[in-house]
């Protein structure tokens, strides 16, 4: 098998994988059509409005993680899934109803989308550490990633098919559809073997346990530089959805076809980002910043884009820097976190990776509707730059590293920590640059 593709090998990831493909392709129907329905149907083409609905979805992960991380820690894994699972199958099916019986409200959408949020609280924590309990330690990356992949290939489908079905027969039945989805989840959840799971020691319950999870972050500085890397561009570069929808909507006035065409054609670059991930046995802090550099740069030049089919090809190199960033910042955490303070720390991990939506999304909105669509891709680029070199240079200094880097002959950028160098200068008389190493 593929190095690729190795995770695939246990036979409950691959329950997992098949099963995941058919929800996230529902999830992203969904996306599109809550946004399309606050945009079009519910407001007059409020980007507020749509950047409220957002902030709402992401705003009680944000409040529960700790007790949510805690939980997952201390509880089966499996079980917990389907609940969160069915629970947001049926805020789905709710909403649907609604939209088919000409009922929804704006506010319905707000209290729906706060539901559902509820319900990720519990279930990113749990789903990333049940990925561990799947697949063995070292070939964890490796599912990471694929888990990405699954997501970025269920969104080339399914924004293109919420964008058709909308087009077709309506918003509602896309809610509908979504709602069905996240039975594939509960059937390969019911259908795993568990003498193949790997578990994880539950945690006895007792005082002090999320203190306990903060104080193991504070104490490994690995984890900090990427966390504060993902929660500040994630805040003002990762709102895809939202801008997105104004550039579609406002710069180029095209309707939600077009618009479910831009997030399809975005999610090949970040499928590609994801496999890319893939491939790498080891995940490094570099590769972050790196990425966050380059996804900086890719999002200003989207903003300038002056046509429709420029601004959509500009897209992939976005979907592709987002996705290397965010997919080689989770299998950093989670290779760097003791299997026992896992639920924990992705908790308290997807607080940083979702609590700037609610805090950038409003703002994106304000921008967009102040002064242009154009101006919130941009500013997410500029903030991302910003971020990833005030990042190298706090993990240049902080690590005492060096940078040596060659134009000519044999190009390349090479990066050594100050114990490599006092090594190589004791041991290996006349080592060359050539001997040294990214930083882990």
């Amino acid at each position: 098998m593929s190095s690729t593709f190795r995770a695939l090998r246990y036979f409950n990831y691959r329950l997992w994988f098949c099963g995941a493909i058919v929800s996230n392709i529902g999830t992203w129907m969904q996306r599109v059509a809550q946004d399309w329905l606050v945009l079009t149907r519910l407001t007059d083409e409020s980007g507020v409005a749509v950047g409220i609905t957002t902030g709402l979805q992401f705003l009680p992960p944000i409040l529960l993680a700790p007790y949510a991380g805690l939980i997952v820690d201390r509880v089966d894994k499996r079980k917990l899934l389907m609940t969160t699972q069915l629970s947001s199958g049926a805020s789905a099916l709710l909403l649907g109803v609604l939209v088919l019986t000409g009922t929804a409200q704006l506010w319905h959408v707000y209290v729906l989308a706060a539901v559902l949020g509820v319900a990720t609280a519990f279930d990113f924590p749990a789903r990333h550490t049940f990925v561990g309990e799947m697949v063995g330690g070292t070939d964890l990356p490796n599912a990471v990633s694929l888990n990405s992949a699954t997501f970025n290939a269920a969104r080339v489908a399914g924004p293109a098919a919420a964008g058709l079905l909308i087009a077709l027969v309506d918003i509602g039945p896309v809610f509908l559809i979504n709602a069905l989805t996240f039975l594939a989840v509960v059937l390969a959840l019911t259908r795993m073997r568990a003498s193949e799971l790997q578990l994880i020691p539950r945690v006895i319950r007792g005082k002090g346990q999320i203190r306990e999870g903060l104080a193991y972050i504070r104490g490994r500085p690995q984890i900090t530089i990427v966390m504060v890397v993902v929660f500040l561009v994630g805040a003002f570069g990762v709102n895809f959805e939202l801008t997105t929808a104004l550039m579609a909507r406002v710069e180029f006035e095209r309707g939600a076809e077009q618009y479910g065409l831009l997030v399809s054609v975005m999610a090949v670059g970040s499928l590609g980002g994801a496999l890319l991930a893939a491939r790498r046995e080891r995940p490094r802090v570099g590769v972050v910043i790196g990425a966050a550099f380059l996804f900086g740069v890719a999002e200003l030049v989207a903003s300038v884009m002056p046509t429709y089919l420029m601004f959509a090809l500009a897209l992939i190199p976005v979907g592709l820097t987002a996705l290397t960033m965010l997919t080689t910042a989770n299998a950093v955490v989670q290779l760097n976190t003791d299997p026992a303070m896992r639920g924990r720390v992705m908790a308290l991990y997807m607080v940083i990776l979702m609590g700037g939506t609610p805090m950038g999304a409003p703002l994106i909105g304000w921008v967009g509707e102040r002064f242009g669509a154009r101006y919130t891709i941009a500013l997410g680029g500029a903030v991302s730059l910003i971020v990833a070199v005030a990042a190298a240079a706090y993990l240049l200094r902080s690590q005492r590293l060096r940078v040596n880097y060659r134009l000519r002959a044999r190009p390349h950028l090479l990066i050594r920590s100050a114990e490599v160098r006092a090594e190589q200068s004791s041991t290996i008389p006349g080592t060359t640059e050539d001997n040294a190493c990214w930083p882990q």
